[in-house]
């Protein structure tokens, strides 16, 4: 084992029925209490929604205890390698759903899921098709896959109105509409809307960007894939690499890797290049500099994200 490669990151989700979601959460701290592994772990009535990174003995041994509960036994983890921790911390917590909407949804309503190989063939076959990226906007300016549209939305409700407007622009019951988001579980809800909304040729991403580059590679996808975790910027596989399509924040040259503002009262997510990193040293403008309450920086060890101030005492 290299080095480079002594850690998995797995990304998962499972809609399943959980009886006492808060003995769930008790008993996955318990197991990952003296386990060498960070993650954010989110459990509610309708499933589980997590990000995790542990020693590769360790993913392994988590992977195996999940599958030993009857409601977990079917669960996909999508895996990676990195050369270290990937979260700051354990961090696993209910919540009253997975996905953060304000309406009810049928998930008994949701698209037809596409495998990797079916969707690359789609990509290439599919004539008269609409490709939604169902992701947030920073997510898009990093990667996304060649001729997708996103809809202009920041919330749930405006997802609606945007679903009503794409019926002046398809015909919902013959126009193939194919989503995709990073891990899946996104397109799980929205797909769900379009088909209570009339449309009856909804397609979903599989296993969702991480899983399309494991299994297909770069064909089709432009770009780098965001990651909420201290990464930020992966590329989907590592078969070969993929045009950048970002821009640099402050010189607009090419860019691929995100940083929050290192001034910790800003912390904007900017894309910056390596030129750019060291001279604004980490910051997003150059009155950020002055700010009192600033990340480290140095020029090996570029501050990770997400870091509260009492990191760094």
């Amino acid at each position: 084992m290299t080095k480079e490669h002594t850690h998995w990151v797995l990304a998962f989700y499972h809609f399943v029925s959980i009886e006492n979601p808060f003995a769930e959460v008790a008993r996955h701290k318990s197991f990952l209490a003296d386990r060498d592994a960070t993650c954010r772990i989110y459990i509610s009535a309708e499933g589980i929604n997590g990000q995790f990174s542990a020693t590769c003995a360790d993913a392994q041994a988590y992977m195996d205890w999940m599958r030993q509960h009857p409601e977990f036994k079917d669960v996909h983890f999508k895996i990676h390698t990195h050369h270290e921790q990937a979260f700051p911390r354990k961090t696993i917590k209910y919540r009253p759903k997975l996905v953060a909407i304000d309406a009810e949804v049928d998930l008994s309503q949701r698209g037809e899921h596409v495998s990797p190989k079916r969707w690359k063939e789609m990509l290439e076959t599919v004539d008269d098709r609409i490709l939604i990226d169902v992701r947030n906007d920073y997510e898009w300016k990093l990667g996304r896959f060649e001729g997708a549209e996103l809809p202009p939305c920041e919330t749930f409700r405006e997802f609606t109105e945007y679903a009503d407007r794409l019926k002046e622009k398809a015909d919902i019951k013959k126009t193939p509409v194919m989503m995709y988001c990073t891990g899946g579980i996104r397109c799980e809800l929205y797909s769900a809307i379009l088909k209570q909304k009339g449309f009856e040729n909804i397609y979903q991403l599989d296993g969702g960007v991480i899983g399309y580059g494991l299994e297909q590679g770069n064909d089709h996808w432009l770009g780098k894939l965001f990651v909420f975790d201290d990464r930020l910027a992966v590329s989907i596989s590592d078969k070969e690499e993929s045009p950048v399509i970002g821009t640099c924040h402050h010189c607009e040259k090419p860019a691929e890797a995100y940083y929050n503002c290192a001034n910790m009262d800003c912390n904007t997510l900017f894309l910056c290049c390596p030129d750019c990193v060291p001279k604004f040293t980490g910051c997003c403008c150059s009155a950020c500099q002055q700010a009192p309450r600033m990340r480290p920086y140095h020029h090996q060890t570029v501050h990770k994200p997400f870091r509260r101030q009492h990191h760094y005492k």
